[in-house]
């Protein structure tokens, strides 16, 4: 009697399941994701799991034709080991978070008729999702008004650091752990001008790249805290009062959530441009900013920094609902039993 996780490749899936698994104490817990993408990392030794599968699959959408022949192949193979998972397991609900990692076993529980909840994590449905969305027992999305859930899984962490901001004394820029080097560069650019206000910078420049920005602000006698995956992240945004960053569903939602103003670059290659639309959906409400990779300027940084914070940031402390991670445990805990 389980209750099957599964999704992932990227950080925000990740960061859902692992905010939601968190609710769930007393639960038997299973995951089940892929081999390629961060999913080993996130979760291989997390004991919170009773076990943790992987399978051999990768993404389909964006390959060539003799690609997309071979991810379905493999999707096909890592569907019949799902469906022997989920049996040996006694799955009673599975909880999909999308990306090429759910597949398999998304699939697997419609066949045996095991109930499957999707969170859909950006404003633009991805395509695994927008498939299962007919036949799934719940369908849960923070910009869809016909969710029953319209709260964001977030670890209460970020609401518990929460605060109002008035002036900009810290610029935090946040790549992810991969890193951005549109965000690094703009930073690297912003940083002697921040200097000069008396603005000090957290950095994320990813993994990759941290010698190499860490390098590039003691060329220029700067002082910064430079850091690629890191698991205080709340703690770090916490100390920010105002943030350049991705928008990807997770890092959005925590910054919402933690109050701090923001102005998004989205990453223009995402899949349907879903980053930009993210942002729009906070940019509409008036508590964000939006600039393209192509329209970056330090002048227009500066100038969205001289702006008033403090109405923003109250706005989003107020607009962000901070039980949703609670909620879904809640669901599926039920579904279960």
């Amino acid at each position: 009697m389980s209750i099957v996780m599964t999704g992932g490749g990227t950080g925000g899936h990740l960061a859902i399941i692992k905010a939601v698994k968190e609710e769930l104490p007393d639960e038997e817990l299973i995951y089940i994701g892929s081999t390629k993408g961060q999913d080993k990392a996130w979760f291989e030794k997390d004991e919170a799991f009773k076990e943790r599968y992987f399978l051999s699959t990768q993404g389909v959408v964006n390959q060539g034709g003799f690609g997309k022949i071979k991810s379905l192949w493999m999707l096909l193979k890592a569907g019949i080991q799902a469906r022997k998972i989920l049996k040996e397991e006694e799955a009673k609900v599975v909880f999909c978070v999308g990306g090429f990692s759910a597949a398999p076993t998304s699939f697997a529980a419609k066949l045996l008729g095991i109930p499957l909840v999707i969170h859909e994590q950006n404003a633009m449905m991805g395509s695994l999702n927008r498939l299962l969305r007919p036949y799934a027992t719940a369908f849960i999305s923070s910009y869809d008004h016909q969710s029953s859930i319209r709260a964001y899984p977030i670890k209460q962490e970020f609401f518990e650091r929460s605060r109002i901001r008035d002036k900009v004394k810290t610029v935090i820029f946040l790549g992810g752990s991969q890193g951005a080097r549109a965000i690094n560069r703009l930073a690297l650019d912003l940083a002697p001008m921040l200097k000069d206000r008396g603005i000090t910078i957290i950095h994320q420049a990813g993994e990759k790249n941290i010698q190499e920005v860490k390098q590039s602000y003691r060329d220029i006698g700067i002082e910064v805290d430079v850091f690629g995956f890191t698991q205080d992240l709340a703690q770090k945004m916490e100390q920010a009062d105002f943030a350049v960053a991705r928008a990807g569903a997770s890092t959005l939602w925590e910054l919402a959530a933690i109050a701090c103003p923001t102005l998004f670059i989205p990453y223009p290659y995402a899949a349907g441009d879903h980053q930009y639309y993210n942002a729009k959906f906070l940019e509409e409400q008036g508590v964000a900013w939006i600039m393209r990779e192509s329209e970056i300027s330090t002048s227009g940084v500066l100038e969205i920094i001289d702006e008033e914070m403090r109405e923003r940031s109250k706005k989003l402390q107020e607009m962000i609902e901070r039980d949703g991670a609670q909620k879904i445990a809640k669901l599926l805990s039920t579904l279960s039993h």
